[in-house]
């Protein structure tokens, strides 16, 4: 009989509210650039040709309310807070008018980043995953099931550092709606239950430091609170 070599952590699961069964993440997927102000910011036009993405593994991601070290390699560490989508049915090859029945819910997240390695990577035209895909670096709040809450358009999306508000958009200022973003990625993914979609940030990211405190809202759902803490 064969055996492991070792044991890994068991893959993070989300609470959901009201709930006592959890979801178990297994793939984290993000949008790049999903809206316009933000992409401008950055030095980029809107491109409505079609959305891109970039992941984040599952074994870096950390539950909302936890204090996390300032990460290495870096002098420019930055918030964005999104809204994540939480597949709960299988979806493939599938059009806007079919990828509803595929959600279970949405929550707040943090795509944590660090921009000064994000930026110098994708100049020398590389992968993004030293900036983005790092301990710690896509922070969630527990999910609410679809069948209690809907991603209205007038819905706010707010980000406060030590209180101060750094992000505050609506979610109608999506570039990809949900289910163009859905309908697109199912034409090259299996999507399955345990993939979250982190749909973009809005405008107002910035560099967070250690002792500084966030929050993220979106209406109607749970927060995403995080600490940062000295380097280790």
């Amino acid at each position: 009989m064969m055996g492991s070599l070792f044991s890994i952590p068991d893959p993070i699961a989300l609470p959901v509210t009201g709930e006592d069964d959890t979801y178990p993440v297994g793939r984290i997927f993000c949008v790049g650039r999903n809206y316009a102000a933000h992409a401008a910011e950055m030095g980029h036009e809107v491109d409505r040709e079609a959305p891109f993405y970039f992941t984040k593994a599952a074994a870096n991601a950390v539950l909302s309310g936890v204090t996390t070290a300032y990460p290495p390699g870096t002098e420019n560490f930055h918030h964005e807070m999104e809204l994540a989508v939480a597949i709960g049915k299988p979806v493939f090859q599938a059009d806007t008018s079919q990828v509803q029945k595929a959600v279970f819910g949405f929550g707040c997240a943090l795509d944590m980043t660090r921009r000064d390695l994000q930026i110098r990577e994708r100049n020398k035209q590389r992968p993004w995953d030293l900036g983005k895909d790092f301990e710690n670096a896509a922070v969630f709040a527990p999910l609410t099931r679809v069948s209690d809450w809907q991603p209205d358009p007038q819905k706010r999306i707010i980000l406060r550092v030590n209180g101060e508000t750094r992000q505050d958009a609506t979610l109608d200022e999506l570039i990809w709606s949900i289910d163009e973003i859905i309908s697109h990625m199912s034409g090259y993914y299996h999507l399955r239950p345990g993939d979250l979609i982190l749909t973009g940030t809005p405008a107002g990211v910035g560099p967070v430091h250690p002792g500084d405190s966030l929050e993220g809202e979106i209406d109607g759902l749970q927060p995403v609170k995080l600490s940062i803490s000295d380097p280790k």
